[in-house]
């Protein structure tokens, strides 16, 4: 508390019962600043590799649908070949209007992240939202002669159109 001087009587010092905000304020800006300071510090961007599924494929369903996006950036629905025009049409003639079934996405490992993400981008505006991204499985001691195709049924939420995951986006 803090004491104020009366000129009328001695040496006494009457209460103020005023709350000083002045060491608050200096925590404050010090905390500010300590964090003006941090903050950049702590997103650093930093490669890494990331590695490779081993986890156990998810069972198949019965008829599965296959988009897939070619070095040449064409894409295929099954075994046909159809323009980005035409891949919502095509999705709906083979799904049978089927907006919840599950679109397996392969693409070629050579085939740029932002092509494969304006597949992705179609295949949203066309209604079907789970999307399994299709890989290589990877297991100890396996040569990549070995691996064989599989959709792991593991990943992140697609719903806000950010996907990642161990090889599917659901």
């Amino acid at each position: 508390m803090a004491g104020r001087i009366r000129e009328n009587e001695g040496d006494d010092l009457e209460l103020s019962h005023e709350i000083n905000v002045t060491p608050f304020i200096d925590v404050m800006l010090v905390l500010l600043i300590i964090f003006m300071v941090a903050a950049p510090l702590a997103t650093v961007d930093i490669n890494v590799d990331l590695p490779a599924s081993s986890v156990t494929p998810a069972p198949r369903p019965d008829k599965p649908i296959y988009v897939t996006l070619k070095e040449d950036l064409s894409l295929s629905v099954g075994n046909d070949t159809v323009g980005r025009d035409m891949l919502s049409a095509a999705l709906d003639g083979v799904s049978e209007q089927n907006k919840e079934a599950r679109i397996f996405l392969r693409a070629d490992k050579n085939v740029g992240y932002g092509e494969l993400m304006q597949v992705m981008n179609l295949l949203r505006e066309a209604g079907y939202l789970k999307i399994a991204l299709v890989g290589l499985e990877t297991s100890a001691g396996a040569s990549s002669a070995a691996n064989a195709e599989v959709s792991a049924s593991q990943g992140a939420a697609m719903g806000a159109g950010h996907g990642a995951g161990d090889g599917a986006v659901q």
